[in-house]
């Protein structure tokens, strides 16, 4: 894991809680907290944010292994 995301990551697992408790995976939740007029607060648009940027991470890498191993 690369040391700022080590450092970006200040409660784990908070997002993921409250994704839960609206019953959304956390890419769905993410999009929901995001959209234009949403009433979230800023700390959790601003996980929102590095939960969608983490995501992208993981799908690039799974991807560049998928070319490796083919």
């Amino acid at each position: 894991m690369a040391d700022w995301i080590k450092g970006a990551i200040k409660r784990p697992g908070a997002f993921k809680k409250k994704a839960k408790a609206a019953d959304m995976s956390t890419a769905e939740y993410a999009d929901k907290v995001l959209k234009k007029g949403s009433k979230a607060s800023t700390r959790t648009k601003r996980q929102a944010s590095l939960a969608k940027t983490i995501g992208k991470m993981r799908r690039r890498k799974k991807a560049a292994k998928e070319m490796l191993d083919a």
